[in-house]
């Protein structure tokens, strides 16, 4: 009992931090508010400030005045474009990385404490705070025989104050589900789980060494990428230790063009990598803004900071294929098909009306360059699309979605002229073909007929051998003979030239 009125406090203290930025019920939405609200609305903006901010910066600014918990939460907040719109996504970009640091003098009893030793006998240099955030910081660090590192510690106690403020997030969400059913939609208790979820990983930082030491191992052949190494007997539940790698920003332009960096071929690559990574590891950097992206003396983009990642499974990743795959080629139909096939939407439905929509949002910006489309519009219009159909919106892909915003809008700023169509095709259409493979097939043909099929007829050498191996499996279960997997696998070779 004591802590429910403990969370409802927490929130009633945050509500009034909200309401003196004006970020509780925002004047530009009062209209949408019933009258009651807005009357609650015009009582709480009096003498608030930031008058002349956006929504989004306003709620920026009472977050970043919260604490740790707060911050991270407005950092997540903005993952959810479907839920606040694109425009205060991005103005939370504000919380990125913009925390004070907390005293080097702790930041080394800490270091001491959870590696057990003194930090004059673990690095030969230990400098002060290079970057601090609002869950951990970094410091730069020498290892014996000079090697420079980077060391993240978390912040003291950081973990308690998270578990009692995002146990009060999800009460709140649960009440907002209760009171207002139109919103169910978006899942709001869902998303906070999800938030703390993620926030538990981040606050133990041997699961971003891990998921680091993942995404290195999984683009260890990818010579235009680079991921720095883990150090992991520096490395515990609270402190991360890992390469230090010297490099530009991307957001440096001008150093990038001094440096002699291609910016275009670097745009190609930031977009082919992060769809590479979605679609055939199923395992993707989900935070990829300017502040984690440098470009190294080889010329290679270097990905740090491992802290949000984004997992996919084999069927979200085949539908995922499918629907970007429709886009590219038009086939707004099969797109369509995937999101029903998916279960993301209900089937009393209309496949043919839904196709339409999706051709709404498609047409007007196939085959132009990043210069004239605006892709945080795109998905916005597509999240408008999915409302009418009652579309349940799974937290995994709207990390994804708001990754490719984030992924597109940095290549843009590289390359302006970048289509990202064309960037797309060649990744989407390998992971393709290894999808129709014969061992891919003789792995789960079963569970996947259907979508490989569809797949298939997107390629003509591909067809006749998948519908042969869709046809065995429906009529006989799953067996496939020496013949088939031959004619498979000489299709798949035949469609590779």
């Amino acid at each position: 009992m004591l802590s429910i009125f403990a969370d409802y406090y927490r929130l009633a203290r945050a509500g009034f931090i909200l309401s003196r930025y004006d970020a509780l019920l925002p004047r530009e939405y009062a209209d949408a508010l019933p009258w009651g609200l807005r009357m609650l609305g015009r009582l709480s903006r009096i003498g608030a400030r930031g008058k002349d901010l956006r929504p989004g910066q306003r709620l920026a600014r009472a977050l970043g005045g919260q604490g740790p918990a707060y911050v991270k939460f407005g950092q997540f907040l903005a993952t959810r474009p479907d839920v606040i719109g694109f425009e205060m996504a991005a103005d939370l970009s504000e919380l990125q990385d913009r925390m004070p640091p907390f005293p080097t003098v702790e930041a080394r009893a800490e270091l001491e404490k959870a590696l057990g030793k003194k930090v004059e006998d673990l690095f030969e240099s230990f400098s002060e705070p290079v970057a601090a955030a609002s869950i951990a910081q970094v410091h730069k660090a020498t290892l014996p025989g000079g090697r420079s590192v980077a060391v993240k510690i978390l912040r003291p106690n950081i973990e308690k104050i998270a578990a009692l403020e995002f146990r009060a997030f999800l009460r709140g969400a649960k009440t907002i589900e209760f009171l207002f059913p139109s919103l169910r939609r978006v899942e709001p208790t869902k998303f906070i789980q999800t938030l703390s979820d993620a926030a538990e990983i981040e606050l133990d930082l041997r699961l971003e060494a891990g998921a680091a030491s993942e995404l290195r191992e999984n683009l260890a052949d990818a010579s235009a990428l680079y991921v720095p190494e883990i150090v992991w007997e520096r490395s515990a539940r609270r402190v991360l230790t890992i390469e230090w790698v010297d490099g530009i920003p991307v957001s440096n332009l001008e150093a990038l063009d001094e440096a002699g960096i291609d910016r275009n071929k670097l745009a190609t690559t930031l977009m082919q990598s992060f769809l590479s990574q979605a679609l055939e590891q199923g395992f993707f950097h989900a935070d990829m803004h300017q502040g984690n992206l440098l470009v190294d003396d080889k010329g290679r983009l270097v990905l740090i900071d491992f802290g949000i990642m984004g997992r996919l499974d084999s069927e979200a990743r085949r539908v995922f294929a499918e629907i970007i795959y429709g886009f590219i080629q038009r086939d707004y139909q099969s797109a369509a098909q995937a999101h029903f096939d998916a279960g993301y939407i209900d089937p009393h439905h209309s496949v043919d009306a839904f196709a339409t929509a999706l051709r709404s949002v498609g047409e007007p910006i196939f085959g132009k360059d990043s210069s004239t489309v605006d892709m945080s519009v795109v998905l916005q219009q597509l999240f408008d699309v999915t409302e009418i159909f009652d579309m349940h919106l799974r937290p995994e892909l709207v990390l994804l979605q708001r990754t490719m915003v984030v992924v597109e809008g940095v290549a843009r700023a590289l390359n302006p002229e970048i289509n990202m169509w064309e960037c797309a095709e060649p990744v989407v259409r390998a992971y393709i073909q290894s999808l129709l493979g014969p061992k891919a097939i003789g792995r789960d043909l079963t569970r996947s007929a259907k979508a490989a099929l569809r797949l298939a007829r997107k390629f003509p050498e591909f067809a006749d051998a998948a519908e042969r191996a869709v046809a065995m499996v429906e009529e006989d279960g799953f067996s496939l003979s020496q013949q088939t997997i031959f004619e498979l696998a000489r299709a798949l070779k035949k469609g590779q030239k």
